[in-house]
């Protein structure tokens, strides 16, 4: 079908309500959002789905999040998995209405559902899959993106976010089900028939004594003032309990303490920018925190500042990512706590600083593809040799972390709490994080780091992703900002070749849309198309002994490769 005869079977078969069928009916004279609503439809991949909500196939509604479900429980009752699903969801909306939805189409089909009572971080789901000995999980959720769109995150039974084999299994089970087929029973019977369930308030405890049991010191940081904001999501109760355990002093930002699925003081609530942090600036200048803290709305991702100057010094995720590895490298090696052939684990795209500071303790880092699911396969495999006591710390740049492996997602929550204990550590020192990670780079070299995302228009734009990718692989450039680029790695042909002499090797990563451009000892330059928005992403580095000379290089890679997208 193509965009209009899509609209016309919805016209035709959707039971809509009378508001729908108004939002329906306006669509018919305006193309563009025609071809927005109907133009494809929502791929489910090893993310799951993710989209602007609203009625169409490319969007994100009760029937299309139904649909999904279903697929989801047509794969798991072919399996021998545990016939059970643990579901989570955020503060945005329509997530608790997409969540019982999700719930009520799993239980039709024999598969026992546990609910947690209230919104949760997406790393409570993780943990609850593995703690309740479930088949699969679901969180419903955005993450960071804006307030008009939600998706559905669906987990293995290891608690990881689905491989890619299981999920292209749900993507097909999904493509074999109608969009209308109605829902057999209602939530509040699949309640009554105890086919669903609340999760366990106990649950929630054990999680907190889980999480605080990951800290490497036993001082308490009753020292540190705190200034936190949860972004309107799921991170006010988990965040605040787990640092209040530990003696914290946490004040919150009041206009972002409630969830709100607006976001109306934080329009991208995504923890990477500086200008989520903008509501927690306003109030510091006035309380003089010693420490500023924000986490994502599903409170996985976390970013922190500490006041610099006049304002504030936000750091990188790729900077709190290495300050916490050697934090917690420091502290296990000074206790004789750092288990035998450690293991730390970061993605490709994250600063190879990181693979510096773990050869300070005797560390080998693992790096892997761009998606925390490959972190969580790592520990699997330990896990599987009865060795996951191996594993020390994992993180993303885009400032997902995790210690322990209770859970197999990032989780701002430990992260949060081992950020704050090395803060009040530090404080004690008469110091604060951005003097600690200034002393790293003067240690090991200023690692300067950039990331571009390049977004793309219209209803074809994922298209315009893979031509794009297809265009750069065609023409690999020689030189970057003015320095050689000496190797490039081919992540879809698994082929690393030395541009020098043509020599080549395999990579044993598995395969991806990613190209790795080296530039010997100077820094990389990484490009991938974003695996759940039509964005191109550029992921620069700059390595010098002098900040400034690593700054004007960063500058130089970035206006290059800007020239080499067209924009």
């Amino acid at each position: 079908m193509d965009y209009l005869e899509r609209y016309e079977f919805w016209r035709a078969h959707a039971p809509l309500t009378a508001a729908e069928r108004g939002e329906l009916d306006r669509m018919a004279s305006d193309d563009d959002a025609l071809k927005g609503a109907f133009g494809a439809e929502l791929a489910f991949g090893t993310a799951g789905i993710r989209g602007i909500m609203g009625l169409g196939t490319n969007r994100l509604n009760d029937y299309t999040v139904r649909r999904t479900a279903q697929g989801l429980a047509a794969w798991l009752t072919s399996t021998e998995l545990p016939q059970k699903c643990a579901i989570g969801y955020d503060s945005r909306h329509n997530s608790r209405r997409y969540a019982e939805i999700c719930a009520t189409a799993l239980a039709e089909k024999g598969v026992h559902v546990y609910v947690y009572h209230e919104l949760a971080p997406t790393p409570m789901l993780s943990f609850a899959v593995r703690r309740l000995g479930c088949g699969c999980g679901i969180v419903v959720s955005a993450s960071h993106n804006a307030g008009a769109y939600n998706g559905i995150k669906c987990y293995g039974p290891d608690g990881c976010q689905m491989t890619d084999e299981p999920a292209a299994i749900v993507y097909q089970r999904i493509e074999e089900i109608p969009y209308f087929v109605p829902a057999a029973q209602s939530f509040d019977f699949s309640m009554a028939k105890r086919d669903v369930e609340f999760i366990a308030p106990e649950l929630w405890e054990e999680y907190y004594q889980t999480v605080l049991a990951e800290r490497v010191t036993d001082v308490p940081s009753d020292n540190l003032n705190l200034l936190y904001t949860p972004l309107c999501g799921t991170g006010n109760k988990p965040v605040r309990t787990v640092l209040g355990r530990i003696g914290v002093h946490v004040d919150v930002v009041k206009a972002q303490e409630q969830p709100d699925g607006d976001f109306k003081t934080c329009e991208y609530p995504n923890p990477e920018t500086d200008a989520a942090l903008n509501e927690s600036y306003k109030i510091a200048r006035c309380t003089h925190p010693d420490l500023i803290l924000g986490t994502d709305p599903d409170c996985d991702r976390v970013a922190v500042a500490v006041p610099a100057g006049d304002g504030f010094r936000k750091l990188s995720g790729n900077e709190l990512g290495c300050l916490l590895l050697d934090y917690i490298l420091g502290e296990l090696s000074a206790k004789g706590r750092l288990p035998a052939d450690p293991v730390a684990v970061r993605s490709i795209v994250s600063s190879p600083m990181a693979d510096k500071v773990a050869a300070k303790y005797g560390v080998k880092m693992r790096s892997v593809l761009t998606g925390f699911k490959y972190i969580g396969g790592e520990i699997l495999a330990l896990e599987q040799k009865g060795e996951e006591n191996r594993f020390v710390f994992g993180f993303e740049e885009s400032c997902g972390y995790l210690k322990g492996t209770y859970a197999r997602d990032k989780d701002a929550v430990v992260a949060s709490m081992l950020t704050a204990d090395l803060a009040a550590k530090l404080k004690r020192e008469g110091m604060n994080l951005a003097d600690q990670i200034d002393a790293l780079y003067a240690e090991l070299g200023y690692h300067d780091a950039k990331v571009i995302s390049i977004e793309l228009k219209g209803p074809n734009a994922m298209e315009l992703s893979a031509k794009f990718m297809k265009d750069f692989r065609a023409e690999i450039p020689t030189e970057l900002g003015g320095v050689r680029v000496t190797s490039c790695t081919d992540y879809l042909s698994r082929v690393r070749t030395e541009l020098a002499t043509g020599a080549t090797e395999p990579v044993l990563l598995p395969k991806s849309n990613v190209v790795a451009l080296e530039l010997g000892e100077s820094g990389s330059v990484i490009v991938r198309p974003s695996g759940t928005e039509p964005k191109v992403k550029l992921y620069l580095t700059a390595v010098d002994r002098d900040p400034k000379r690593a700054a004007a290089l960063l500058e130089r890679l970035a206006e290059d490769m800007k020239r080499l997208a067209g924009c």
